[in-house]
Parts: structure tokens; C-alpha cells; sequence
């Protein structure tokens, strides 16, 4: 009798999230994750050495370092291992990998290979500083680091205007004050936000009010990470007037779009289902 084929067993990613400040913030879980790893990758192997020191803990697995300089080379060696049965657990300098860290191209790969990925939850930059902002918290969108040339952070910023969410960025210190001067320019001086920096550190600051204000503030120099929340635009009145809209989409034209996008445009703008506009534009 044949006997049946089996596979060899896969390994297992784990993605553990590590503390943002405090130490004592670590799950219990992260400890022993990290003990039972046959694989540990991190960003930056110093900052580990350091963790598990405080941790109290030494690793017997095998520490590699898998940062953005080198995530493209390391990838899959790694993916190798969990293929052969390793365990292998992915740890950044602060709070969840692949969330604007090293992690995603490691995850993605391992998905397709058809790896198991879990995670070790734990802090999280992104809602500490929405839950501390006094900000709405019920829509949000994360939209990580803004691109560095001022160009860029204009024309992301501008697109993000009408963005009715709560907004959540994260920013280098010395590039705050023109962050928040770029965000006052796009959403408008009144816009109320909150700078989040050292956020379960020893010297935690929240700054709120309006950007305009935060602007005046950061131009004293920010040190320290920073977390900025942003409040989402306020939703527009419905225009219903069919004149109106009709107006609007000949406005469009005139600018180049086709009748098509200028209806689309339009009653996107104006709040209404497409139909609207439409008849609007074709009425008697």
C-alpha cells in the first residue's frame, strides 16, 4: 500500500509589536515570542540587543537584521526558512512592523507562499495619538510620511483637502513646523489638529488647537517623535439647484474635462448621486 504524501511543515511569521516608549508597555507575549524564535528579525539589532536587556531575556535563535536599506535582499532567505519550518519573528524599533516600517514585503511574500502570518498586537503610534488628539475617532485614515520635497508634500496635501476623515500622519521633528505650515495652506489656517510627540515617554506632549497655531509652536524646534493628527473637512451642503449644477459642469468643460468626468466631478463636489446632476444638465 502507497502510503499518502505529505508536505513538510511550514514555519510561522510573526509580526510583534514593541513598545513606543515605556518599556513596560511590552506584552508578556512579546518576551516569549522572542525566546521561542528560531528567527529574529529587526530593524535595528541594536535597538533589540537593548530590548530584550530590559526585557531581561537572551535569545537563543538566530538575529538577523532586516531594515529598508537591505529588505529587498533579505526577504527571501527569510521566506526560505519559514518554508523549512523556522519561526521567525519580525520586530521594528517601535510599535508594529510593515506600518510605515519594514514588514510588508516580508508579509506579502510569505502570503503567497501560503505561510501562516499572526501578530503579537501591542502599542501603536497611530491610536495612541488619534485617542489623545480630542479629535473625531469614529472615521480615520493613516497616511504615514509625507513626501520631504516641498512640491510633493503641497500636491499630497492639497489632494487629502476635501478628505472628510480624521487624518494621521507621522513626521521627523525637524520638518514639523514646515509640515503643519503646508497642512495650514491646504486645509486652511482654522483646521484644528494636534501635534502627539514622545508619545508614553517621559516627556509626552500633546499639542492641540488650530494649525495655524500649531505653526507658531513647532517653529521653536520639536524634538522627538512626532504623531500628527489632522481633523477631516467638514462635509458640504448639498447643492440640489439645477441651475446651478448645470453651471458647474459647463465650468468644468470650459476647463477641459469631458461631459462624462464633469458630472462625476460635480456631483461629488456637490454632494448629490450622479442622476442629479445629470437630468440637471439634460433637463427640457
Amino acid at each position: 500500500m502507497i502510503g499518502r504524501m505529505t508536505q513538510p511543515p511550514t514555519g510561522v511569521l510573526v509580526l510583534a509589536a514593541t513598545p513606543i516608549g515605556r518599556v513596560d508597555d511590552a506584552s508578556p507575549r512579546l518576551a516569549t515570542e522572542l525566546v521561542g524564535a528560531d528567527v529574529v528579525a529587526a530593524e535595528d539589532t541594536r535597538r533589540l540587543r537593548r530590548l530584550t536587556s530590559e526585557l531581561g531575556i537572551e535569545l537563543p535563535g538566530r538575529v538577523v537584521s532586516y531594515f529598508e536599506g537591505n529588505e529587498h535582499l533579505r526577504t527571501e532567505s527569510l521566506v526560505e526558512s519559514l518554508v523549512n519550518g523556522d519561526r521567525v519573528v519580525l520586530v521594528t524599533d517601535a510599535g508594529m512592523p510593515s506600518v510605515s516600517d519594514p514588514g510588508f514585503r516580508l508579509v506579502a511574500a510569505a502570503v503567497e507562499r501560503g505561510i501562516l502570518v499572526t501578530s503579537i498586537p501591542g502599542p501603536s503610534a497611530v491610536l495612541t495619538a488619534l485617542a489623545v488628539s480630542g479629535l473625531p475617532v469614529d472615521r480615520f485614515c493613516f497616511e504615514g510620511f509625507l513626501p520631504r520635497k516641498p512640491g510633493e508634500r503641497t500636491k499630497r496635501l492639497t489632494a487629502l483637502a476635501d478628505e472628510q476623515r480624521t487624518l494621521v500622519f507621522f513626521e521627523a521633528p525637524h520638518r514639523t513646523a514646515a509640515t503643519l505650515a503646508s497642512m495650514a495652506a491646504a486645509f486652511g489656517a482654522d483646521r484644528r489638529g494636534a501635534v502627539c510627540r514622545e508619545l508614553t515617554k517621559t516627556h509626552e506632549e500633546v499639542r492641540r488647537g488650530p494649525l495655524v497655531e500649531l505653526v507658531t509652536w513647532a517653529e521653536a524646534g520639536v524634538r522627538g517623535e512626532v504623531t500628527v493628527v489632522v481633523e477631516g473637512a467638514v462635509a458640504p451642503e448639498p447643492v440640489t439647484d439645477p441651475a446651478t449644477l448645470a453651471a458647474l459642469v459647463v465650468e468644468e468643460e470650459e476647463l477641459g474635462a469631458s461631459r462624462k468626468d464633469a458630472i462625476l466631478d460635480v456631483a461629488r463636489r456637490a454632494g448629490v448621486p450622479k442622476r442629479v446632476v445629470y437630468d440637471a444638465v439634460h433637463r427640457p
